[in-house]
């Protein structure tokens, strides 16, 4: 099993570059499902659940090319949902957005529970919800779903139980594949519905209201095949941030697409952090000299991100006084800090939404356990303030996320090396 060796201190100086977009590759790649045209996907990230959906759709029976080393072409023409692989889609969550399109081309689908972080309880009750008011009938098993759809819509009207990232692409990926008029209620608007919306614009579909909560979309029985560059991640740019942030760095950030950070920066901006945003998608976080934050709450977009939390807490560790953090979705999602207390913090837990970190506090390098991606990547942070050397096992939960994150860092001049066991 792979771990990093963190030997902390080294200032971080250079530029780093933003990989393509995780969350906007998993609902991109599902929409080939929606034709029997070719697609052709650039910029693809190449971590280990990007790679774990493509494998999952080639095992269908996809026709899959590289045509370079982030730019696929897929045909999935002769695909057979019957040959899904129920292993990989337990391992990570991603796959579920398969469902929509699947059972929009097929009617019938037996589908397992997709897997992911643990951060908490991830039922897909929303997604389940919003295609039995499309018409579907879902039975639940005991690992498994069979859904059967009729080919009838029963609603014009969707109405999402919450504001759902992923229920909101798969209610999408569904209607796409129907010519009637249907209104999506409570619909989720950030980036990646967004990217999805468009390249569903491009295969023929009609969807009016991107960016809003509310959708309005007409889809086609044939839909056409697409060319499409995945964005930059959002996330990826906002973990760099505030890593260099937090270790007060001097550090350029590309391919960093800010309109989707707009909240984050200026919380680092009032907390004390310096930076110059260059152009709309370069920014050069500075060290700083006095840093203070009172408190950090996650919510969905354009608030800060559940995905992007997980590093105020690091930088908090740093700050003069006590920060309030508060994540009201995940109840494990602050697990992280659990490691960070190990480490030297003083976290104290309120509840399994709330922390309270009083700094600042010397961190020490010991050996901890990555919990899942984001709080993988905060571990990262905390281990290049850390005095010494910190080991940080289960890296396999930041290899989901982020690609090959420890050669993009000594660019930097992190001391940072992969090791297996």
């Amino acid at each position: 099993m792979s771990k990093f060796i963190i030997n902390g201190g080294q200032p971080l100086k250079g530029e780093i570059e933003v990989r393509g977009a995780k969350n906007a590759a998993f609902p991109i790649l599902a929409a080939t499902l929606l034709t029997e045209e070719t697609c052709v996907i650039d910029n693809l990230p190449l971590i280990e659940d990007i790679l774990k959906m493509i494998e999952i759709i080639q095992g269908m029976g996809a026709k899959i090319t590289w045509l370079n080393e982030r730019k696929i072409e897929i045909n999935t023409k002769d695909i057979d949902p019957e040959k899904l692989d129920k292993g990989l889609i337990k391992k990570f969550r991603g796959s579920v957005l398969l469902v929509g399109p699947l059972l929009a081309r097929f009617r019938k689908l037996k589908f397992a529970q997709p897997g992911g972080c643990i951060i908490g309880a991830r039922p897909i009750s929303t997604h389940l919800d919003v295609l039995k008011q499309a018409g579907a009938d879902i039975v639940p098993e005991e690992d498994s779903f069979t859904f059967d759809f009729d080919g009838k819509l029963k609603s014009r009207n969707i109405i999402l139980n919450e504001l759902s990232v992923t229920a909101t692409e798969n209610i999408l990926l569904f209607l796409a594949n129907f010519s009637e008029d249907t209104e999506v209620k409570i619909a989720d608007c950030d980036y990646q519905v967004k990217e999805l919306a468009n390249v569903l614009v491009d295969m023929g579909a009609h969807i009016e209201g991107i960016g809003t909560h509310e959708l309005k979309i007409k889809g086609k029985e044939k839909l056409k095949g697409f060319k499409h560059f995945v964005m930059y991640d959002p996330i990826e740019a906002g973990t760099f941030i505030l890593l260099s942030a937090a270790v007060k760095g001097n550090v350029v950030i590309k391919n960093a697409p800010l309109k989707y950070l707009e909240l984050p920066l200026k919380k680092l901006k009032d907390s004390g952090v310096p930076f110059d945003i260059i152009d709309e998608t370069t920014i050069n976080v500075r060290p700083w000299s006095e840093l203070k934050i009172e408190k950090v709450q996650s919510l969905p977009y354009p608030s800060i991100g559940s995905d992007i939390l997980p590093l105020f807490g690091v930088l908090a560790t740093q700050a003069n006084g006590p920060t309030l953090l508060h994540d009201p979705l995940y109840e494990n999602r602050l697990k992280y800090l659990e490691e960070l207390n190990k480490m030297g913090a003083q976290i104290i837990f309120a509840d399994p939404h709330r922390a309270i970190v009083n700094g600042p506090t010397q961190l020490f390098g010991i050996e901890v356990n990555s919990p899942d991606i984001r709080g993988g990547a905060s571990l990262i942070a905390g281990a290049l303030i850390a005095k010494g050397t910190t080991i940080i096992s289960n890296i396999y939960q930041i290899d989901r996320g982020y690609e090959k994150i420890e050669e993009r860092l000594q660019l930097l001049g992190a001391d940072i090396k992969r090791v297996e066991d």
